[in-house]
């Protein structure tokens, strides 16, 4: 079941983005970035000085049921959903600090450029906002909602970014990505990446999400993160 969640997130990436931002939002609007470090009496827990909220949870819970439910088949265990959600709510807020300590910022063009560019928003290859608006309306979202929430998206993104542009295979690496591709007898595909660049393309991939494993970890070894499970 978890398996079959995470491919339907994949597949629905931006939806299911909007789901999990709409905590921040509430945060962001209500008490500005930083610096608000008290514990709410309604917390489910907390995650350095963001809190998150009984009634964000469960508004995220909600949605975020209402997603998997349209797009998988089947019962969920409300205690795996739960579980889910948590974990991508403790994520968000992650990274919602390593960007604040980043310094890093969305001007409007930059939000502006990435909604228009969405395949999901256009009609005809161009965007419509018309279309833009009726899908939004489908999932329960408001432009001014959504768009405020995907600038803590692409806040998130622009971390990731940071994190991923700083790894680069060694020259150990790149001589055994060599070494790979002198055994393998399968033809090259002369309209793609020759068998060499796709196998270093692997190595640096699996390098990056390591990089990226390992900062996240450091996130959580560093950010105190406070659960009250009696309260989900």
């Amino acid at each position: 079941m978890i398996k079959l969640m995470r491919e339907a997130a994949h597949n629905y990436p931006w939806l299911l983005k909007s789901i999990m931002g709409i905590l921040a939002i509430a945060f962001i609007i209500t008490m500005g970035w930083w610096g608000f470090e008290q514990q709410e009496p309604n917390a489910v827990g907390s995650v350095g000085p963001l809190n998150i909220t009984r009634e964000e949870f469960q508004r995220s819970y909600e949605n975020l049921y209402r997603f998997y439910k349209e797009k998988l088949p089947g019962d969920f265990k409300d205690e795996t959903l739960k579980e889910l959600v948590l974990e991508r709510l403790i994520e968000t807020k992650l990274w919602m600090l390593a960007a604040e300590q980043m310094g890093l910022q969305v001007t409007p063009a930059e939000l502006h450029d990435d909604i228009v560019q969405r395949p999901d928003f256009q009609q005809n290859g161009k965007f419509d906002p018309d279309h833009y608006r009726r899908v939004l309306a489908a999932n329960r979202l408001t432009p001014a909602l959504f768009e405020s929430l995907h600038i803590t998206e692409l806040l998130g993104d622009k971390a990731r970014m940071i994190i991923l542009d700083s790894v680069a295979l060694t020259p150990a690496e790149i001589a055994e990505a060599g070494t790979l591709m002198a055994r393998q007898s399968q033809p090259e595909d002369p309209s793609g990446p020759s068998a060499r660049d796709r196998i270093k393309m692997d190595f640096l991939q699996q390098k990056q999400q390591r990089a990226m494993m390992a900062f996240q970890d450091s996130l959580r070894a560093t950010i105190p993160i406070k659960i009250r499970k009696e309260l989900l």
